[in-house]
């Protein structure tokens, strides 16, 4: 049985991969982790840990591997006081993870560890890019005014700015987010303001197009935004109306064997990844998002991205 853990508002990429997975005959079971403390009930002993919710059974040793796609905040029954949320909130999560941690002697897509090892340091994604040969950005992540000027004036007054963590989910751009932003004269004014919120600087690459790739275990799906403005946006999602079509795109071999050394670096087994084909024609490696999107590509280009999941994971349960 292969163990999904994903959130009770996702949809089509967590259908199409359990789809997949009981045509090959392998049963899931779909954890919605914001619900783990208001639709499971949990039961935990020295022999085993049982997990039962949503018309489904399951103990740890019935599981064979582990799909991690999303990892969510934890709903509230409603009716709870206030002062006992954070005893609430401290207790589920430790359940959850005592359940997460009987698991680890099965094989994860991504461990969880890695993943968010990953997650949580962009300028370590940056060092191991670089050191495997992929082109990288100028960056620099800081609350200093006078670096930032500096690093400014270094880049030719061609910076942009973001967050090092997302506020958007959805590679729709139709929720909060703080988009890839350029930076300009007139904001060096307002550095000082850093001090409430560091970011993330890099040097501005001019744009011939962008590629979004889901790696899976070694394979890469690529898709190319083209744009139907002819110039091209710093951050395409910024774009009201029609921002833009999905192209099919093959990267070519040297890039996708720098991907895959990079992926095996950081130890994730999958990844939505970002880069740039700068119009000199290299290939600018931004950043890989263990838990990105990738259901675009498989809805307008037809990768079968979510059969490729599912076949891995029985690939490593077959390995052991």
């Amino acid at each position: 049985m292969v163990l999904c853990i994903t959130h009770s508002n996702d949809y089509y990429t967590i259908d199409l991969v359990q789809q997949h997975l009981d045509k090959m005959g392998v049963p899931s079971f779909r954890l919605n982790v914001d619900e783990f403390a208001t639709g499971y009930v949990i039961n935990y002993t020295v022999q085993q840990y049982c997990l039962s919710g949503k018309g489904q059974y399951i103990t740890d040793t019935q599981i064979n591997a582990v799909w991690y796609r999303k990892l969510w905040d934890l709903k509230m029954p409603e009716d709870l006081d206030p002062a006992y949320r954070p005893v609430f909130t401290r207790e589920y999560l430790t359940f959850r993870d005592l359940f997460f941690n009987a698991l680890q002697r099965v094989p994860w897509m991504n461990p969880l560890q890695a993943d968010h090892a990953v997650c949580n340091d962009k300028l370590q994604q940056l060092r191991v890019a670089y050191a495997v040969g992929l082109t990288i950005p100028a960056s620099i992540f800081t609350n200093d005014p006078a670096a930032i000027r500096d690093f400014f004036k270094r880049c030719n007054n061609q910076v942009v700015m973001k967050l090092h963590n997302a506020l958007s989910k959805s590679m729709k751009g139709d929720g909060a987010f703080f988009p890839t932003t350029r930076l300009t004269e007139a904001d060096l004014e307002q550095v000082h303001l850093l001090a409430y919120c560091p970011m993330i600087f890099q040097e501005y690459i001019p744009k011939a197009y962008e590629l979004r790739i889901a790696y899976v275990d070694g394979e890469c799906f690529t898709g190319q935004i083209v744009h139907a403005q002819e110039a091209v946006p710093t951050d395409w999602r910024t774009l009201s109306g029609n921002p833009g079509q999905w192209q099919p795109y093959i990267l070519p071999a040297p890039v996708q064997q720098k991907i895959s050394k990079l992926m095996k670096n950081l130890g994730l087994v999958f990844g939505a990844i970002d880069m740039i084909r700068h119009t000199n024609g290299d290939y600018v490696f931004l950043e890989v998002n263990p838990q990105g999107e990738w259901g675009m590509l498989q809805k307008y280009l037809h990768y079968p991205i979510a059969e490729t999941i599912a076949e891995k994971l029985i690939t490593h349960i077959q390995n052991g």
